[in-house]
């Protein structure tokens, strides 16, 4: 079946009289049982497993292409960052990971940790520069890929690089959360393991707290299972619930924003190149004067992602040098202030539009733009969200230039 059709048909109860049409939640901590040990195919307590965990599993595995998600079904953590964890412990102390020197902040300050604590050792790469990434992989046990990357938008070549980590015996671990399952299959790719903040897209309704770790090598899958049970990074029922339902209409939300992001992409650009906004850039995979377009029309199907990114330009000083760092940043927090309906609020994937300067976090690497928003697009109308965006930027220019 087409993913669409999938996302609204699949892990719903048998079609019997009077039976319900969604899963029920099963608030239970434990279950009956009275054979010694359980066995594998006994539920015996909630930390192991759960009904409610089923259906949503299943479907996010056959959604990411796993042969048989019945066998080898993706594992609901209890966050996004728990599964980002339970990946990187699939390696022993000592190992050597290679990660993009442009990823979610919640990964680098985890490498750090384990960095300094000598869990594991680090090299943070650009991975936009295939030859550089295929030089350091020797001697490493992890490759880490996120495509495209939060907060900057860079696109890895997936296919090359999966191949390339494989000949040095690394482990390819993608972050899908940006592109979801339905515009890119990593696993198709050549990844091992895919991780998803499922707070994002998948649920997409900002009111659940839920990450994800698919793999169709039953092996990784038992190990992953196993750090979830030891470690109780479990996710509860209601959770898995709303999961699923949010789902249920992923392919429409994904529809809809993506338009949406394109649509502003084209806008921002058109005034950042005609100089009528405070624009000193713009990035979105799908724009003709991306870096890696070409590459991304290649391996996203069906969109380029619903998230974009503006870069506003604070104005030169009065002698005509470029502004200073903190200049940039306060004309981008200014433009934040003034928006009406877009949403100042970390995290992304919702239905409603979000918006944030990402250097305002200290974790946040000093290459990322002090001036850059990320915008991840709802799917209100696109005219509400261009005229709010439009009329914040100005209103940051007007301020600039009164300040100065």
């Amino acid at each position: 079946m087409h993913p669409e059709t999938l996302l609204v048909s699949a892990a719903r109860p048998a079609k019997e009289v009077d039976a319900p049409v969604n899963e029920p939640v099963h608030l239970t901590s434990t279950f009956v049982g009275w054979e010694a040990g359980g066995g594998a195919d006994r539920r015996v307590y909630g930390r192991m497993s759960n009904p409610s965990w089923d259906g949503p599993e299943e479907l996010l595995a056959a959604l990411e292409g796993v042969p048989d998600p019945q066998a080898t079904p993706a594992l609901l953590f209890s966050s996004g960052m728990a599964a980002i964890a339970a990946a990187l412990h699939l390696v022993p102390v000592g190992s050597r990971v290679i990660a993009p020197q442009h990823a979610y902040n919640g990964l680098t300050s985890l490498l750090e940790s384990m960095g300094d604590s000598g869990r594991l050792s680090v090299d943070q790469v650009d991975i936009t520069d295939t030859v550089a990434v295929v030089g350091a992989l020797e001697g490493a046990s992890i490759l880490w890929l996120e495509s495209p990357t939060n907060p900057m938008l860079e696109v890895a070549d997936l296919p090359a690089l999966t191949g390339a980590a494989h000949a040095a015996g690394a482990l390819v671990i993608v972050d899908n959360t940006f592109a979801t399952p339905l515009v890119q299959r990593p696993l198709d790719l050549g990844a091992d393991v895919v991780v998803h903040s499922v707070t994002k897209y998948l649920a997409g309704h900002s009111d659940v707290v839920m990450g994800a770790a698919v793999t169709a090598d039953p092996e990784l899958q038992a190990r992953l299972h196993a750090h979830r049970t030891l470690h109780g990074a479990i996710a509860g029922p209601m959770e898995a619930f709303l999961a699923l339902r949010g789902m249920r209409t992923l392919a429409l939300r994904l529809e809809r924003s993506q338009a949406n992001a394109a649509e502003l992409a084209r806008r921002a650009e058109t005034a950042r190149r005609e100089g009528t906004l405070p624009i000193a850039a713009v990035r979105y995979p799908g724009l003709a004067g991306h870096p890696q377009h070409a590459l991304a029309a290649r391996q996203m199907h069906g969109g380029f992602g619903s998230v974009l990114t503006v870069e506003v330009a604070a104005g030169s000083g009065e002698d005509g040098t470029e502004p200073a760092e903190d200049a940039s940043a306060a004309a981008a927090d200014a433009a934040v202030r003034a928006l009406r309906l877009w949403v100042p609020a970390t995290s992304l994937g919702g239905v409603e539009s979000l918006v944030e300067r990402r250097r305002r976090f200290a974790a946040e690497p000093r290459t990322v733009p002090a001036g850059l928003l990320r915008l991840s697009c709802g799917i209100e109308h696109v005219d509400d969200l261009w005229d709010d965006l439009e009329q914040a930027l100005r209103a940051a220019a007007a301020g600039n230039r009164a300040h100065r």
